[in-house]
């Protein structure tokens, strides 16, 4: 499941304002005084850039990601505090968990099987801020007749297997709320939905693109289409792709205090 550098650049400011400050703010304390982050899937570091402010400077990164390029810029973020692996998230066995405080993520886990998860979270023990995890919304204004068609046939691709097994696509985080309070995690949720417009032209272009590349790939019809209505109304063109944030601590877990 490779992304580009550039792709993550344009869509890292809409992820920042939809951040729910409320649950990165509880992240930030549940990350206790001095913490140890274990981040998934990592990219280019935007969850280092989004919660670095609030966190104490001793703060210790464990960066993980299969890109060594991605990886090179991400440590750049906090270079004295950084530790980078290049591993395969396929390979469970081998995340640095052991002594970290708490475990991120960054839309991943619409990416993720549910036996890949359940797997995941069984060895772990700490609060998890999963955050921005697509959940199969998205709505334009204007609105286009084939839009719920083509919403569907996205929906659809995105539970092909990434890597990772049959991914979790838009029911990721329903998926993780019960793998979560099966295993007695406390479980705090909120929408981080991207809210775009003309002020997010590239980024609208990109994601049109691209929705339109995988509900064709799905067996939707006429994707170009709707492609070519979408790009003539780009510069009047809003939407909005509906996310989620989740933050869950384990049994008898008190933020602050442990």
């Amino acid at each position: 499941m490779p992304f580009s550098a550039d792709w993550l650049a344009l869509r890292e400011p809409a992820d920042s304002r939809a951040r729910d400050e409320k649950l990165m703010s509880l992240a930030v304390s549940a990350a206790g005084a001095k913490p140890v982050i274990m981040d998934l899937g990592c990219g280019t570091g935007s969850t280092i850039r989004a919660l670095k402010q609030q966190l104490p400077s001793n703060t210790e990164w464990r960066l993980v990601d299969n890109d060594p390029a991605l990886l090179e810029i991400a440590a750049k973020e906090a270079p004295d505090r950084v530790t980078i692996y290049q591993l395969d998230l396929a390979d469970v066995d081998q995340l640095p968990v052991s002594g970290v405080t708490m475990i991120t993520a960054s839309a991943l886990l619409d990416l993720v099987s549910k036996d890949w998860l359940e797997d995941f979270l069984k060895r772990v023990s700490v609060p998890v801020y999963f955050a921005l995890t697509y959940n199969g919304s998205m709505n334009w204004i204007p609105n286009d007749d084939q839009d719920p068609i083509v919403t569907k046939a996205f929906n659809a691709h995105q539970q092909t297997d990434k890597g990772l097994g049959l991914a979790l696509g838009p029911n990721a985080s329903e998926v993780a709320i019960e793998l979560l309070e099966d295993l007695g995690y406390k479980v705090l949720v909120a929408d981080s939905p991207w809210k775009l417009d003309s002020e997010n032209t590239l980024l609208q272009e990109e994601l049109l693109r691209g929705i339109s590349e995988a509900a064709g790939n799905s067996g939707a019809d006429s994707t170009a289409i709707w492609l070519a209505n979408k790009l003539s109304n780009l510069k009047i063109l809003k939407s909005g792709i509906g996310h989620r944030d989740i933050l869950a601590f384990p049994s008898g877990f008190q933020v602050g205090g442990h």
